[in-house]
C-alpha cells in the first residue's frame, strides 16, 4: 500500500487557513485559548479522551466536539478548524474489525456539518501496522512518541498543501456555521460561573488546599488555585444559573467522594466524582450534575454525599470552578 496518501478530509468550507488578525472579545471565561485573542488556526484532539476517559455515548461526544466549534467560530468567524484523531488499542483493535471507533464516528458527524477539516490519524497508524510498515510500539503508544508525532504532522503538513492547491478568495473570509446546529443542546454555551455567586454553607470553604498533606500528585497548574472545598458528608452549597445544564470542572483525587445534586428543590441525584485515573492523581474533569434542563434561571443544591465511591479513600469534593451551558 502506498502510504504516500494520507487520509485526511479538506472540507470544501475551510478551503484555505485564514490567517486573520480581526480582534473578538468572547464573554465566556475560556482562559486557557480563547482568551488570549483570536484564535487563526486551531487543532482539536479528542476522540481518545472521549473514549477511554470519558467513555462518552454519542450525545455527548457531539455536544462536546460541536461545543468546541461553535465556541471557536463565534470567537473569531475568521479562524480555521482541524481536528486530529488519534488512537488507543481499544480504538485500534475496532479499526482493525473494519468499524470505526464512536468517538471518531461521532467528531466526524460534527466535522461535516459544520464544515470543519479532519486528520484521521487512527487509521492511517491501523493501515500501516497492518502492512507491517510501523508497529504500536514504534508508533508510541496513546501518548505517541517522536515518530507517531512526526506521522502526524505529516498528514496534517498534506492536508493543508491540498487546502492551499484549491483557488479560494484572496483575502480571508469567515465561516458561517448552519443555523441549525446538530444537537440543539451542543456546549457553545459553555462557561464558568462567577465564584462571588456560590453560597457555601457549613463544612465549606474556598482556599488552595495544603497538597503536602494529600495522598496522590497534582499538578503545577492547579497547586495554587484556591478551590472549593468540602469532605464533610451532608455539607451543602447552593448556586443559582441560568441555562439548560451545570456541572463542575474539579480534581478527583485519591479521596474523592460522591455529591448529590438538586435542580430548583427536586429530588436529589448522585454523582461520583471518583475516576480510575484518580487512584494516584487529582485527576482534572468535568462533571455534569444536570443536562437538558428547560431554558432559564435555576438553582443548584449541592451536597455531599455520606457513602464513598468503591475504591475512594474518602468523601472529599474540590471544585475549580462551576459550569454551566
Amino acid at each position: 500500500m502506498d502510504h504516500g496518501i494520507l487520509d485526511a478530509k479538506v472540507n470544501p468550507g475551510h478551503p484555505v487557513p485564514s490567517f486573520g488578525n480581526d480582534p473578538c472579545k468572547f464573554p465566556h471565561s475560556l482562559s486557557d485559548v480563547l482568551a488570549k485573542g483570536p484564535v487563526d488556526l486551531f487543532f482539536i484532539e479528542f476522540a481518545v479522551n472521549d473514549d477511554q476517559d470519558a467513555g462518552h455515548a454519542r450525545r455527548e461526544c457531539i455536544r462536546g466536539m460541536e461545543g468546541i466549534v461553535r465556541q471557536v467560530l463565534t470567537h473569531n468567524p475568521n479562524a480555521d478548524i482541524v481536528i486530529t484523531y488519534f488512537v488507543n488499542p481499544s480504538m485500534l483493535k475496532t479499526i482493525e474489525a473494519g468499524k470505526t471507533p464512536l468517538t471518531i464516528a461521532s467528531h466526524e458527524e460534527v466535522a461535516r456539518h459544520c464544515g470543519v477539516s479532519t486528520v484521521n490519524l487512527a487509521k492511517e497508524v491501523a493501515d500501516r501496522i497492518r502492512d507491517g510498515a510501523l508497529t504500536w510500539k514504534q508508533y508510541g503508544g496513546v501518548h505517541p512518541g517522536r515518530p507517531g508525532n512526526e506521522l502526524c504532522a505529516a498528514m496534517i503538513a498534506r492536508m493543508l498543501e491540498t487546502a492551499w492547491k484549491a483557488p479560494g478568495p484572496k483575502d480571508a473570509a469567515a465561516h458561517r456555521l448552519p443555523d441549525r446546529p446538530l444537537d440543539v443542546d451542543n456546549y457553545g454555551k459553555g462557561r464558568f460561573l462567577a465564584a462571588d455567586k456560590v453560597k457555601l454553607g457549613k463544612g465549606w470553604s474556598l482556599q488552595a488546599p495544603d497538597w503536602k498533606k494529600l495522598a496522590g500528585s497534582c499538578r503545577d497548574r492547579f497547586r495554587a488555585l484556591p478551590l472549593f472545598c468540602a469532605s464533610e458528608p451532608g455539607a451543602e452549597l447552593t448556586l443559582p444559573f441560568e441555562g439548560k445544564a451545570v456541572g463542575a470542572y474539579l480534581l478527583a483525587g485519591p479521596d474523592a467522594g460522591a455529591v448529590e445534586v438538586s435542580i430548583d428543590g427536586g429530588p436529589f441525584t448522585r454523582k461520583e466524582l471518583y475516576h480510575p485515573f484518580s487512584r494516584g492523581l487529582h485527576y482534572p474533569r468535568t462533571v455534569m450534575f444536570a443536562t437538558d434542563l428547560k431554558a432559564g434561571p435555576h438553582m443548584l443544591t449541592l451536597r455531599i454525599a455520606k457513602d464513598r465511591p468503591k475504591d475512594s479513600a474518602g468523601t472529599a469534593v474540590r471544585v475549580i470552578q462551576f459550569v454551566a451551558n
